[in-house]
Formats: structure tokens, C-alpha cells, sequence
């Protein structure tokens, strides 16, 4: 317990659950005489259904082409767009959660396996263009203006214009819609490759008329019966780019295992070879600073990520040793304050987006390793970006009220009563680990509730719904093993659960690389919280028509993988049928899921999740309300219906 007891009124904002133990849980509890799980092919192409629902089967594309081909494309080509998509370079919102959470190798496996894929192409568009606009394209695609300094299409992507391996794709094959779409949002900075970005370049030259005509001409062309990429360019290519020859040739190797940790002292969670910098490194990751301090697709703890809460948005910080721009001039007295107090070097108040509220309860030898870990990265200079809140909100003295009503610093005192285990598991569930920032319900000025302390709340943003960990019928795990908890914080699955939306950014990022020993204690603390006496709710019955038209859409579009009665798969799908998840009051997760899909994350314990398909394009706001009302209450399963407005609020 801490010198107050349970941790007060904390933490007005929360990091885009960026700090969450347990957010978003699939937790399944069987139901009595639950039908028998049905089996799944343990494919890729299995795994990759959220592919092909958008991008056709197979990666054929869809019927009007707009969403591209992505079978037969050069291997190193599509790892490179994967990669552009996870980090930002590329903005796609859906594309982008989909891949948040997968690691490098399977990165590397999902391109190396569409382009494997060997099928015909459809015929060419008829793109009703004028024969001067098609002859201009065909003009600028073979031969391209040397008074402009544009190279011809053709030096880049082949003489056949089917790409060249392993890094440059085809241009034949797509719709003209694409085509200029992906010109546009080179030329308006929406699309960004490594440095030097050539196509961002050569797309700043290029005029209206000239994206449509080369668009059209492109769009207008039959792919020769070979459409595989070539093996190497007839030349070297005109311009320099740097998306060419960068993709790596292999995957890369795992990342080291973190370091044993049990104790609740500071020297718990050394390292093997007692480095305070290792033991930074660690603690640093298990409180996942990464998270809010590195910016889509920026350096690592350079800062910059935005933050919103309901107040405006804040933005991560640079943490690297930089003299101006970072924590270069701080000693580690000045970061203990940080810690501790919430003040900066300069002794300004700190914003509560950065958890001080919890860190407050971080020892300070844990604080010393952490900023011996941020000495040690390289310096990179870049300015901090003002933060954006409202009046008064980004006043010093409105902040100065608010720590005076909600917070005040404070120690860890272990719990005498309790085993040592259990006490390193309250340490970090309620300090660095800072669970209660996502998980804690707030008062109207954003303070954690100290009286509902882990009950469950919904994110800034209102897009998910953190649940309580203290209500059997949400996240409580009392019930569970001790070893199943472990598993679904560790791999981001176990045999009935598995995590999507901000919780598995969680396990990716931090929850993956945590010892065993300390996730165990985590696992133990959880497991002994007291338990909510619910009380079942009595929802009136939902509309028959709605679970008519729900059970329809569930029998096409889901029970494939999720089976008939909605059982699940072993070791691949979870189950629908006694999932807490479908259950909650709130129906925040499950429309989330149905709308944008996602994948579980990629662990050593699960390299190669199988994915969640976005329903977004293809069902409307009746439709995935009559999906999410049927299995809210189908196979046992109890809970009000979801409405069409429920939807839209989160589309």
C-alpha cells in the first residue's frame, strides 16, 4: 500500500491507451454446454483473411479496382508499403491499425506470400479518355520529358512495366482511380517513402493533365502474359530512391528476452549482467515510455506523439540526451522531480498526460536506472511541439488548482500482510505499470476515482472502453489461472481470449518483453482484487427483425471462421458464445472490432496471429447494428440491443 492507501484522485488524461494492463479483452468465460470448437487451416492464407476482404481474394482486387492487387507484387515492394503503413509514411487509417502490432517477420511473411502468388489479371479498364490524353500518357510512361527532368515510368518499373525485383511494383493491372488517387497523395505529401522520397519528386512535377493521361494510358493496357516482375533493371534507374534495394533481404532476428524480475526491490529486475543501464532499459519498456514519446514513424523517445484528452491534446516529449531539446541538461535529481513531483527541470508544472500521478510511486533507484537508459541513447535534436488544451486548461495556475485537489506525492509501502509477489505486482499495476490511467473511472476534472480504483472507463476519444478489472462480467480475472493471465498479457492470446484495439499495442510494445516472474506478480495482484457483486440487468428483448437480418449477416460473413454457434477455433479464432467482451454494458469494443478489424499482436508466443477483417466498407450502421445485437444475444449470450446510432458514433 502506498502512504495514502490505494493511490487518490490521479491522472486527468489518458495516454491513448498507451499505459493499459488490460484493454480491449476478448475474456472468455465457456458457457454450459458450449458446442465443441470447430477447426481453422493453420494457413497464411487463412491468417491473412483481413486482407482479402478489401484487396479481393487472393489479393486479386476488388471488382472496381480502386483497392489495388496485391498478388504477384515484388516481395521487397510490398514489405516496404507494410512497413510505410505501420509507421505513418503511408495514411490510411485502417491499413494502419491493421498493422500496428505485427512485427518485421511477419511483415516480411505477408509480402513474401502474396508475392508468391502467380494468377491471371483481369482486363484492361475501358477508361473512356480521349486519344490525345491516352497518347500524352503513353508519351510520358515510355519516354517521359527530359525539359521537365521526368524520367520515363518504364526506366523505373521495367521495360514491360510489371516492376522489377525485389523492390519496385507494377503499374499495370490497376484501376485509373488508383492510379491518380496515389499520384495525388504523392504530390500532396499523403504519401511518403524513405528518404530520397523519388516519387514524392518526380509527382511535384507532374501537371493535372499529366496524372490523368498517364493514369488512363496505364489503366487502358493489357498485362503481358508474363506479368511476373523482372529479375534486375535493363539500366541503372535515372533518379535516385530511396525505397529501391532498402527492404532488408531477411527478416530480422527476435529481440533479446527481457531480464528475470520478482523481487519488489529495485534490483528485482536487473539484468543478468547487473547493468543499471539494462535495468533502465527494462523498466522503461514494462512502463512503456516508448509509447508516448516516439511519434508515428520517428525516432525512438525523440517525442512528438500527439496525446488527446478531453481537454486538447498534449504531446509526448523528447527524452533523449540532447542538450536543448531533450533531457541533455537534466541530472537525476531533476528526473526524480519529474518522477516524483510532476515538475520539470525548470520547476514547471508538469501535464498528468505524463503519468507522474502513478510514477510518483516509482522508487527512486527504479527512477536513476530509467534516466541512466535515456542518457545512454543518442542524442537527437528535436524542438518539443507546444501543447494544444483549451482555456484554461493551458494555464499553470489552473494546473496548480488541480494538483492541489488531486494529487499529492507519495512511496510504495509494501503490504506486510502480504506475500512478496503480490507486493511486486501492486508496485507496478499501480506505479510505473500506471494500470488505473486507463482503467480508473474519472471525476469531472479528469482525477482517477480512488473509491473506483481499476472499474472500467472509456478513453478520451470515446473509441474504446478500458474495462473494469474489479466486475466479473468485464476484465475481472479472479476466476482465471494464474498462468492463463500470463499468457494473455505475455503472447496477447491464450486458448479462450485474445487482446485487440489499444491493449494490444500494450502487449506488443511493452507486455511481450516482461519477465515471467513479473508478469506472474502482475497476474497475482490482479487475480486478488475484490470482486464487484454484480447484478444482472434486465435489457428489454431485441427486435426479431434485427436478429433476423443479424443472423443473415452472421451466417455469411463470420461463422466461417467463428463457427455456427459461435464457438470459436482452438488455438486460432475466439469464442463468441460466454464472451465477456460481446457482454459488457457498453458496446464501445465490439463495434469497435466489427468496424476496423485488427490482428491480435505478434509475439515469440504468437509470431503469426490470425486477423479480424474490417467491416467498415461493406456494412452500413443497420447492418453492423443488427450484426452486434445478434451476437450480443445469440448462444446464451445476453446483453440490449446496439442501434444504428451507436454505430455512427463511432464511425
Amino acid at each position: 500500500m502506498s502512504e495514502r492507501g490505494i493511490p487518490g484522485r490521479t491522472r486527468w488524461v489518458r495516454g491513448a491507451g498507451k499505459a493499459s494492463i488490460l484493454l480491449a479483452l476478448s475474456a472468455f468465460v465457456p458457457a454450459a454446454g458450449a458446442a465443441p470448437a470447430h477447426t481453422v487451416p493453420d494457413t497464411l492464407e487463412q491468417r491473412l483473411q483481413a486482407c482479402v476482404v478489401c484487396h479481393g481474394e487472393e489479393g486479386r482486387a476488388t471488382p472496381d479496382g480502386y483497392l489495388p492487387r496485391i498478388a504477384g507484387k515484388p516481395a521487397g515492394y510490398l514489405y516496404e508499403q507494410l512497413r510505410n503503413f505501420r509507421e505513418g509514411r503511408r495514411r490510411n487509417a485502417t491499413m494502419s491499425r491493421l498493422l500496428a502490432n505485427l512485427s518485421d517477420t511477419y511483415l516480411h511473411e505477408i509480402a513474401g506470400y502474396f508475392a508468391s502468388l502467380d494468377l491471371p489479371y483481369a482486363p484492361p479498364q475501358q477508361v473512356g479518355a480521349s486519344r490525345a490524353s491516352i497518347g500524352d500518357g503513353e508519351a510520358l510512361v515510355r519516354r517521359g520529358d527530359p525539359s521537365r527532368e521526368l524520367p520515363a515510368c518504364a526506366a523505373c518499373h521495367g521495360e514491360t512495366l510489371t516492376g522489377v525485383r525485389p523492390d519496385v511494383p507494377g503499374l499495370l493491372g490497376l484501376s485509373r482511380d488508383y492510379l491518380v488517387a496515389q499520384i495525388g497523395a504523392w504530390k500532396n505529401g499523403l504519401r511518403h517513402a524513405r528518404a530520397p522520397d523519388c516519387m514524392a519528386t518526380i509527382a511535384q512535377r507532374l501537371t493535372p493533365h499529366d496524372a490523368s493521361a498517364i493514369a488512363n494510358w496505364l489503366a487502358s493496357q493489357t498485362v503481358p502474359a508474363d506479368g511476373r516482375p523482372a529479375s534486375s533493371f535493363a539500366d541503372e534507374p535515372p533518379i535516385e530512391c530511396g525505397s529501391i534495394s532498402t527492404a532488408e533481404a531477411t527478416p530480422p532476428t527476435a529481440p533479446a528476452p527481457a531480464p528475470a524480475s520478482a523481487s519488489t526491490s529495485a534490483s528485482a529486475s536487473a539484468s543478468a549482467n547487473g547493468s543499471t543501464i539494462d535495468r533502465g532499459a527494462y523498466l522503461a519498456r514494462l512502463g512503456n515510455c516508448r509509447g508516448c514519446h516516439t511519434e508515428s514513424g520517428g525516432a525512438a523517445f525523440a517525442g512528438g506523439r500527439p496525446i488527446e484528452t478531453p481537454f486538447g491534446t498534449v504531446y509526448g516529449s523528447n527524452l533523449t540526451p540532447d542538450a536543448e531539446t531533450g533531457i541533455g541538461g537534466w541530472s537525476s535529481d531533476d528526473f526524480w522531480n519529474a518522477m516524483h513531483e510532476g515538475r520539470a527541470k525548470d520547476g514547471r508544472l508538469l501535464y498528468p498526460a505524463f503519468p507522474y500521478p502513478y510514477f510518483t510511486f516509482v522508487t527512486r533507484e527504479d527512477s536513476d536506472a530509467i534516466f541512466a537508459f535515456l542518457r545512454s541513447l543518442p542524442a537527437l535534436r528535436k524542438p518539443n511541439r507546444a501543447h494544444a488544451l483549451r482555456f484554461p486548461f493551458n494555464r499553470q495556475a489552473s494546473l496548480a488548482v488541480w494538483r492541489a485537489l488531486s494529487f499529492e506525492p507519495a512511496r510504495f509501502v509494501p503490504d506486510a500482510q502480504r506475500p512478496e509477489q503480490w507486493n511486486r505486482g501492486a508496485y507496478l499495476v499501480r506505479g510505473l505499470g500506471h494500470c488505473g490511467a486507463c482503467h480508473s473511472p474519472r471525476d469531472f476534472l479528469g482525477a482517477a476515482l480512488s473509491s473506483s480504483e481499476l472499474a472500467g472507463a472509456t478513453l478520451p476519444a470515446g473509441e474504446w472502453y478500458a474495462p473494469s478489472l474489479t466486475d466479473p462480467t468485464q476484465a475481472g480475472v479472479a476466476d482465471w489461472g494464474a498462468n492463463d493471465v500470463v499468457a494473455l498479457l505475455k503472447t496477447g492470446r491464450t486458448a479462450h481470449a485474445s487482446t485487440l484495439g489499444p491493449m494490444a499495442e500494450i502487449v506488443f510494445d511493452s507486455l511481450q518483453h516482461v519477465s515471467d516472474a513479473d508478469l506472474h506478480a502482475i497476474a497475482g495482484f490482479l487475480r486478488s482484487l475484490p470482486q464487484d457483486d454484480v447484478e444482472a440487468v434486465a435489457s428489454a428483448p431485441p427486435d426479431p427483425a434485427a436478429m433476423r437480418r443479424g443472423r443473415d449477416l452472421y451466417d455469411d460473413r463470420c461463422a466461417s471462421c467463428h463457427g455456427d454457434e459461435g464457438q470459436g477455433a482452438t488455438g486460432a479464432i475466439p469464442p463468441l458464445a460466454g464472451n465477456r467482451a460481446l457482454t459488457m454494458t457498453s458496446p464501445t469494443n465490439l463495434v469497435r472490432i466489427i468496424l476496423d478489424g485488427g490482428f491480435p499482436p505478434a509475439t515469440d508466443g504468437n509470431p503469426r496471429p490470425y486477423g479480424m477483417p474490417p467491416f467498415a466498407q461493406f456494412l452500413g450502421d443497420e447492418e453492423l447494428a443488427a450484426l452486434a445485437t445478434w451476437v450480443r444475444n445469440a448462444w446464451g449470450n445476453r446483453a440490449s440491443a446496439v442501434t444504428p446510432l451507436d454505430v455512427l458514433r463511432h464511425r
